[in-house]
């Protein structure tokens, strides 16, 4: 369950804040108001693991045959 503190009970217990981090988010208030969360770094990883984008996604590995024949068009002449 995600704990909130207030920013003057954040800096009185600093500990407790970064022991309840490590489970849940934390989040700091500023006058009442949401300002800041804290979080352990392992979450903070995967919020921020960016997946591959979709170019490395479509780079081909050498597993998919790529071969790909030559097309030969029969072209004439223009005619003026």
């Amino acid at each position: 369950m995600t704990q909130t503190m207030s920013a003057r009970e954040f800096n009185q217990e600093l500990s407790r804040a970064k022991r309840e981090a490590l489970e849940n988010p934390v989040i700091i208030t500023d006058r009442g108001a949401p300002s800041h969360v804290l979080m352990s770094y392992a979450e903070y990883k995967k919020l921020t693991h960016s997946p591959e984008s979709i170019v490395e996604k479509l780079l081909i590995d050498g597993s998919v045959d790529t071969s790909i024949e030559n097309v030969v068009l029969g072209l004439r002449p223009v005619e003026f």
